[in-house]
């Protein structure tokens, strides 16, 4: 979404015109390249490093458009949440001392952006996903405030409808509905970009797909969402859910969602991939158009193709074909890398993009048409895999082998990187750096990802969820400021999160969401029981569509049978005979210090959270606040 002018398409009209001026771009590209018009002499790399903004309890807080009043606007810019930014690197020929050089000029932005933070008392994070990261943090409030940002999520709510169901299985499982594209800004990713000789495409392409899946198993960062552990890199799966415009129908006839890593090698050129994008995906977006294409190229002048670039930018390929037009007025080709997550720091990232960059020029050295060594759909497998499982993925590779991913990275992989970058003439002492970094992190096997979830297992024996979170998330804000690589880092400690703040926590970062339930027909035999093997003093009771509709509390159950054993009254038959029928309730979004005031004020034990929807979410009991008071007395003690 770089192209400022973006809007919503209102009318038939207006949408054929634009799609003219696609077809006219490709035409136009058609041209360009069997003339040889692109620049071929040089090749350059460049990033894009986004990253997120959180309060000092580290917790998302959308501060981008304040951040921007002290940030230099050729290098930061703002992205779809009002938490998000970035930083855009500048283009570097790639040779040399191209990777150190490019890594010094996004720490040293990084770190102007900090301490930008620090004045405003907030802080910067680099997280694929930000474990503290809420539901309610992706309300419209959040959106950047720009016409293009509010063009694409009206477009896509357009096409799909407002609501959709986002899942992901891993260790836990997570269902949820959402209604706002807005999710998508829970991804903050390391762009990295390549140039490519307009003959060489084809071949490259094709080799950036087969490698991702590798790529990505060492670079997972993304474990967490809303409190759940998921993927080894769960951006992947909640980048495709969150802006999929298919109906069910299209899901029936195996249309591909916007987020795409592709269904087949390509063949012929770069067009290949446009002309299916038109073909595959309706237009979202549209544009004011003010050059004539073909004016351009007789007069020796090189189009940007707008229209193309602005439907290219609404088709997110994890490996996506780039047209742009330097400072020096040449026409270029670039694959951008999108799989790579944010963080754990800067050093790991430029690793990450170093076997990239090294793999992309090694492999095409080596094996020239990958295609002839491995199957499409290997590939695609691998890179979900790896998605999943990170470091414990078993790849599908050449000719048919399977293979481990630390035994393929180690053995084959990063020795093709090096000569890679060595073909490039990248100075050695980068090249051992970088490599150096990936080898300590495959044998550790300590990922951002890997650190981060045995940070949870030790720190969820201590206290809660919400406090392990926000350790987790201050321990890597820490650990960042030092730029030593993550698998070099201790496990996260609750000390870490010196500013942890109860009257801060939201109910749905606190409640009880493994809960025990009955229906109001249910026998009373039944709920005693429960309460009994499961050491509860509440269950609350529900419908067969999963909406509120009562609670049972143990003294509720206890005098029925008192009655019943002294007074001789008949024992009630089912749970709605002694159920409170309209208990009290309160949202997910409500803060802490409403539920426990509502709890005081009626002496009640336990809240049921719901929806505006009356959908039961969980519940909030005494025990939660006697864990909250438990730490804040360690805390103090």
């Amino acid at each position: 979404m770089g192209v400022a002018g973006v809007k919503l398409t209102k009318s038939v009209k207006q949408l054929q015109v634009f799609e003219r001026h696609i077809l006219n771009d490709i035409h136009a590209m058609e041209r360009m390249l069997k003339d040889g018009l692109f620049e071929t002499d040089v090749i350059r790399i460049g990033a894009e490093q986004e990253f997120c903004l959180v309060d000092k309890y580290s917790k998302p807080t959308g501060k981008s458009i304040e951040m921007m009043e002290g940030l230099d606007e050729e290098f930061f810019t703002t992205e779809l949440a009002r938490f998000n930014m970035e930083i855009n690197a500048s283009p570097r020929v790639f040779n040399e001392n191209c990777l150190s050089d490019l890594e010094n000029e996004i720490q040293n932005n990084y770190n102007i952006a900090t301490k930008r933070a620090d004045k405003m008392g907030i802080q910067t994070i680099l997280s694929g996903i930000v474990p503290t990261i809420r539901k309610f943090d992706f309300s419209m409030e959040n959106l950047t405030p720009y016409a293009r940002y509010k063009a694409l999520c009206d477009a896509i709510n357009k096409i799909r409808g407002k609501h959709f169901e986002l899942r992901i299985q891993g260790i836990d499982e997570l269902q949820s509905r959402h209604d706002s594209p807005l999710l998508e800004a829970a991804n903050t990713g390391f762009q990295v970009h390549l140039q490519i000789k307009p003959e060489e495409f084809v071949d490259m392409y094709n080799i950036s797909q087969a490698i991702t899946g590798p790529v990505l198993s060492s670079a997972t960062n993304s474990p967490f969402l809303f409190g759940k552990r998921l993927w080894k890199e769960t951006r992947i799966a909640l980048f495709t859910q969150s802006v999929d415009t298919r109906k069910q129908t299209e899901h029936n006839r195996g249309v591909s969602p916007r987020v795409t890593f592709g269904d087949n090698w390509i063949k012929d050129s770069i067009l290949d991939i446009y002309k299916e994008d038109l073909v595959k995906y309706r237009v979202l977006l549209n544009t004011e158009i003010n050059e004539n294409v073909f004016e351009m190229l007789e007069s020796g002048k090189a189009p940007k193709l707008m229209a193309l670039q602005v439907h290219n930018g609404t088709v997110y390929r994890w490996n996506r074909p780039c047209y742009g037009v330097g400072q020096n007025g040449k026409p270029h080709l670039r694959i951008e890398n999108r799989v790579l997550p944010a963080g754990p720091t800067i050093v790991d990232e430029m690793a990450n993009a170093a076997l990239w960059l090294g793999l992309m020029v090694g492999m095409h050295k080596e094996y020239g048409d990958i295609t002839k060594k491995m199957e499409f759909d290997d590939a695609k497998s691998n890179f979900l895999k790896a998605a999943t499982n990170g470091l414990d993925t078993k790849f599908n590779w050449f000719n048919h082998k399977s293979v481990h991913a630390s035994d393929l990275l180690l053995n084959e992989l990063i020795p093709l990187a090096e000569e890679g970058l060595k073909n490039q003439n990248v100075s050695s002492t980068d090249i051992k750096k970088y490599m150096d970094i990936l080898k300590e992190r495959i044998d550790t096997g300590k990922t951002g990802s890997r650190w981060m979830l045995k940070s949870y297992s030790k720190l969820i024996k201590e206290s809660s969820k919400d406090e392990v979170m926000a350790a987790i998330t201050a321990s890597t804000i820490k650990n960042q400021k030092t730029m030593t690589p993550a698998h070099k880092w201790e496990l996260a400690d609750l000390s870490d999160n010196e500013n942890w703040k109860p009257s801060a926590i939201r109910v749905e970062e606190f409640m009880t969401t493994k809960i025990f339930t009955v229906q109001k027909d249910d026998i009373i035999e039944l709920v005693s029981e429960m309460m009994d093997w499961q050491k509860i003093r509440y269950v609350v009771v529900e419908d067969s569509k999963g909406k509120l509709v009562g609670l049972v509390t143990s003294r509720l159950a206890l005098r029925a049978y008192m009655k019943h054993h002294h007074q001789k009254v008949a024992l009630p038959k089912t749970v709605k005979d002694i159920m409170i029928s309209k208990p009290l309730t309160i949202g997910p979004d409500a803060k802490l210090s409403e539920a426990m005031e509502i709890m005081t004020k009626h002496q009640y034990g336990c809240l049921p959270v719901v929806d505006d929807s009356n959908n039961l979410l969980g519940v909030v009991t005494e025990e939660n606040f006697l864990a909250i008071s438990r730490r804040l007395v360690k805390r103090l003690s």
